[in-house]
């Protein structure tokens, strides 16, 4: 299952998914933990220090073996070159399955122990110096969503994604890839705001999106949220001394969190195991192309001199059975 957590600057996302995916860790569940966001924050949020934070490879710096390995036979596509962020598998095309080893995991991912237990994390990477002043963010999640349109996931495994802040999820199709999106708003005017403009974005789209109301301190704010927000809203939480011990880089074990947020965690995953049944691979494979058609007709063929429309195979399906065409 593949979740997204977004919502705007300080709004607690980063927190939120990382106590989403300990407590997935923390029964055993197969996890992998993807920090898509350029403020590089939820390797820190699983209990890295600033070096080991640091250390971790980098996505973006590793785009070549990315593409070069999901290409695999694929006649569509030349060479790796050719690839984009959108392109989607086809006929020998290799794709990726949550619990395998594989090239891409052993360059771009590093085991994270959790009071025991252990994730699979990778991260975008930060700007470089060589980004600053010339290069748009978003191409640093160019990677995620290529090894996303590539990755193939089951029932009971994992994939929690934090995103950019606010709208700008929607600067590429990657907001189409997730069985569910987690929005996590404040009980504010402008987090509401957030909330309306993402919610008007991905309306077209068939997006699952739950609110999860976060900094709630009493009956005011949750009344507030509950008119502004009304059916989307799933779980609120409030004042957490385990986060704020966290933050302050001293992480109790998690079993010690407080009952109150280990019962929303709790519906957060009620939530997302609901929306296996509802998974829609042929709108999923549609959305796919659609994206990468809308790129190669705005810029791709320009910068790449190839035709990414060719890329396109019309009777490959991603899902389950898509193993067969491996």
């Amino acid at each position: 299952m593949k979740i997204a957590f977004v919502g705007k600057g300080g709004s607690g996302k980063t927190t939120l998914s990382s106590l989403f995916i300990r407590h997935l860790a923390a029964t055993g569940a197969p996890v992998i933990a993807v920090d898509a966001d350029i403020n590089q924050h939820l390797g820190p949020a699983l209990g890295l220090d600033e070096a080991e934070a640091a250390a971790l490879p980098a996505l973006g710096e590793r785009l070549s073996l990315i593409k070069e390995y999901l290409r695999g036979t694929n006649p569509r596509i030349a060479s790796a070159a050719e690839m984009i962020k959108t392109t989607p598998p086809g006929e020998g095309s290799r794709l990726l399955r949550v619990r395998e080893d594989n090239p891409v995991y052993d360059a771009c991912a590093r085991s994270v122990e959790l009071d025991g237990d252990a994730v699979r994390l990778m991260v975008t990477g930060p700007f470089t110096d060589a980004d600053l002043g010339v290069a748009c963010y978003h191409s640093k999640t160019g990677a995620v969503e290529l090894c996303l349109n590539h990755l193939v996931d089951g029932q009971g495994e994992y994939v929690v994604v934090d995103m950019t802040a606010g709208s700008d999820s929607f600067a590429s199709g990657m907001f189409t890839r997730f069985d569910i999106t987690f929005l996590v708003v404040e009980p504010t005017r402008r987090g509401v705001s957030v909330y309306r403009q993402y919610r008007e974005y991905a309306r077209d789209f068939g997006v699952v999106l739950k609110v999860v109301g976060n900094k709630v301190q009493g009956q005011d704010d949750l009344d507030f949220l509950r008119t502004e927000v009304g059916d989307d809203l799933l779980v609120t939480v409030g004042h957490s001394d385990w986060v704020r011990a966290l933050e302050k880089g001293r992480p109790p074990r998690f079993e010690l969190l407080e009952d109150v947020n280990r019962r929303a965690l709790h519906r957060l995953r009620t939530a997302v195991d609901a929306t296996y049944e509802l998974r829609d691979w042929e709108r999923y494979s549609r959305q796919m192309v659609h994206f990468h058609l809308k790129n190669a007709q705005s810029w791709g063929n320009q910068r790449t001199g190839a035709d990414l429309a060719a890329q396109v195979d019309p009777s490959f399906v991603l899902g389950e059975s898509a193993v067969t065409a491996v």
